[in-house]
């Protein structure tokens, strides 16, 4: 089962291609699990979604040889699952980080 991505895979990239046809380079925000499914945070590396701090969420699996898939969410009703315990994951991430501030601090 995908897991949330530590540090050491912060680098890790995906290029997905927009319905549009464009071709965007994306770094992995983490992958995490909400309703039963598996989805995964991919931030854009450059263009104006990467200014604004535009986060896009898809669907994630992987097949049975451990390659990794992406699909697009279909529904509203399923974006919005994903949507909340994303930012659930990403205010226990800033929570995480002042908590570490503040051990620093300390010492």
């Amino acid at each position: 089962m995908a897991k949330q991505h530590d540090d050491e895979d912060d680098d890790m990239m995906v290029a997905i291609n927009t319905d549009e046809g464009e071709e965007i380079e994306t770094q992995i925000v983490t992958i995490f699990e909400a309703g039963g499914r598996d989805y995964i945070a991919l931030l854009p590396v450059e263009g104006e979604d990467a200014e604004e701090g535009e986060v896009y969420l898809y669907r994630y699996s992987e097949d049975e040889d451990g390659n990794p898939d992406i699909e697009n969410i279909e529904t509203d009703d399923e974006f919005e699952i994903a949507q909340d315990a994303f930012d659930e994951w990403l205010d226990a991430q800033e929570y995480d980080e002042l908590v570490t501030e503040d051990d620093d601090e300390l010492e």
